[in-house]
């Protein structure tokens, strides 16, 4: 029976600068840390302070490691990481010390997480904490999945919109539906949760 050799993509060591210890050397201090340590996402910052991803706790550490990120946002209770020689603790904010440049889409991809931000988690209709998403135009009645037309919603609304034009039930919308612009908002789309520390970075729409 032969057998495929499967390549596994791995993380490049961090003793590669400035004599920092490897990445397969590092530990966490506490047992008790160990889910954070697994769960944790750290905001990345370009040198420029712009927004560019949130990364596993693991990948930021590699980047400490190596000398090519510095914390901006430290976390004091944060679980401790330490190979022989270094030692430091998973930080919410990290930043790049070289700028990189990233290619630049005008037109920001529609999630749930990038609408629910958008709207602030709120009903577009009556301004309740908002629990799923509706098209406007429905869209058994021609309505797009889009910016243009989809917003947040309480499952009361939805429920009572059903397949029904705003027109039919004499509902107006809170706010015009406009899709979102900025290099921050590729970043939100794909983040359900945000971290307090994070918002300053994320502009209007994570607040």
């Amino acid at each position: 029976m032969k057998h495929r050799r499967i390549a596994h993509r791995q993380l490049p060591p961090a003793d590669a600068h400035n004599g920092a210890p490897g990445a397969n050397s590092l530990c966490v201090v506490r047992d008790d840390a160990i889910p954070d340590w697994v769960k944790r996402r750290v905001l990345l910052l370009n040198a420029t302070y712009e927004p560019l991803t949130a990364l596993p706790a693991r990948r930021a550490v590699v980047l400490m490691a190596g000398g090519k990120a510095d914390t901006v946002h430290e976390d004091p209770l944060g679980p401790l990481v330490r190979s022989a020689e270094w030692a430091v603790q998973i930080p919410w904010v990290i930043r790049l010390r070289s700028f990189v440049h990233v290619p630049y889409h005008a037109r920001v991809p529609m999630t749930r997480a990038a609408l629910m931000h958008r709207d602030r988690n709120r009903c577009a209709y009556c301004g309740a904490k908002a629990e799923t998403i509706d098209h406007v135009v429905p869209r058994s009645r021609g309505g797009e999945h889009s910016w243009e037309n989809c917003v947040a919603c309480c499952a009361s609304c939805n429920h009572r919109k059903a397949d029904k034009l705003l027109s039919e039930l004499g509902w107006t919308l809170r706010a015009a539906l406009v899709p979102p612009k900025g290099r921050h908002w590729r970043l939100l789309a794909t983040l359900p949760e945000l971290h307090p520390t994070w918002l300053p970075y994320l502009g209007e729409g994570a607040a």
